[in-house]
């Protein structure tokens, strides 16, 4: 049985490069990063470096998450004037991982609440938050095609919103040498932001549309601190050949890919893996972006925000094709693979 694809209507971000997604994106677009020294400092006596949101009082904490997401929510709700009533509209909130280290508390519980009451609105009662760290976004929209089939909703809003520029979550990745320090060259540099995307069941349009046409998971057993096992990219290659079964495709039509690669080895070569065993075509050109080397590692944020930066690539026609890969992994060795595809408007 075929999946019903999904249709993204429009989407809003909050980064260290953009308080919007048209912002956000062209800075991105760019290459322009906001990495700048923070309060933290390393073992090496150096600053760390990180991506910082710069909001107009110095938020910190569960707070500051709040003030990010509303921004972006309030751009989606604001350029889709069919949304109407947020009260129909179900909110399916990607979240940090249960067990990541410096995880701020009351995520789960009053989190959403909260961003009701800064809005001003109640979101619909199947709204939800997913502790699915980067791959919340696609485990985000499988659960709105799941809502929109069953006719809870006409449109459903799947967001995200992270920040590892905390101390807690500092001190623990330096010392697992996950971050990018005077001491340590195979790293990440740390960074907050929001993205949301609003999703309907794909229809026939005249207009312009970016579709979401296939999902895929897996789950590797080598992850990125592990020594006992060899990568051999399983979870990966599990979740891409998922997304592109339930398109019917291979890896060959797509013509890109965007992923949540931030800078260490570990995820290049997954990547890198992951295409030598699945592409069987010869590519004269096969790009990997990956908005990270902007906006920084921004954890269960960086799903909805490349969707973001995908709506707008391909809209804007500066994408290298209209098929999109789009892969995610978390630390726990969960995978998830996103097919995107963008029908531009039909000449007469």
């Amino acid at each position: 049985m075929s999946v019903p694809p999904l249709a993204i209507l429009t989407t809003g971000m909050v980064t260290g490069v953009g308080l919007s997604a048209p912002a956000s994106c062209a800075a991105i677009r760019c290459a322009i990063d906001n990495f700048q020294e923070t309060r933290f400092m390393d073992s090496g006596g150096e600053w760390i470096l990180g991506c910082e949101i710069p909001l107009e009082q110095p938020w910190r904490g569960r707070t500051k998450l709040v003030k990010m997401l509303s921004l972006a929510l309030q751009e989606c709700l604001d350029s889709v004037p069919r949304l109407l009533d947020p009260a129909s509209i179900p909110l399916i909130l990607g979240v940090a991982e249960s067990m990541r280290p410096g995880r701020i508390e009351g995520l789960d519980d009053a989190l959403l609440l909260e961003v009701e009451a800064e809005l001003g609105v109640r979101f619909h009662q199947s709204s939800a938050v997913i502790a699915g760290g980067r791959v919340s976004a696609v485990h985000g929209l499988k659960r709105a095609r799941e809502l929109l089939t069953a006719r809870e909703s006409d449109k459903v809003i799947v967001a995200g919103v992270d920040g590892l520029l905390t101390a807690p979550a500092l001190a623990v990745l330096e010392a697992r040498d996950r971050l990018l320090t005077s001491q340590n060259s195979d790293g990440f540099i740390p960074g907050e932001a929001a993205a949301a995307a609003v999703v309907e069941l794909a229809r026939p349009s005249q207009d312009p549309q970016l579709l979401c046409v296939g999902l895929g998971f897996g789950n590797e057993p080598a992850s990125v601190e592990a020594e006992d096992q060899p990568l051999r990219a399983d979870g990966l290659v599990q979740a891409i050949r998922g997304a592109l079964a339930e398109v019917g495709t291979t890896l060959a039509a797509t013509d890109f890919r965007i992923t949540d690669v931030s800078g260490e080895q570990y995820g290049f070569k997954e990547a890198a893996l992951s295409l030598s065993r699945i592409l069987r075509e010869r590519k004269e050109e096969y790009d990997l972006w990956h908005p990270a080397d902007c906006i920084g590692e921004v954890g269960a944020a960086i799903g909805p925000a490349i969707l973001g930066v995908t709506h707008t690539a391909t809209a804007k026609a500066y994408a290298p094709g209209n098929n999109v890969l789009t892969h995610f992994g978390n630390d726990d060795g969960r995978r998830a693979a996103a097919i995107l595809t963008y029908q531009p408007v039909k000449a007469a």
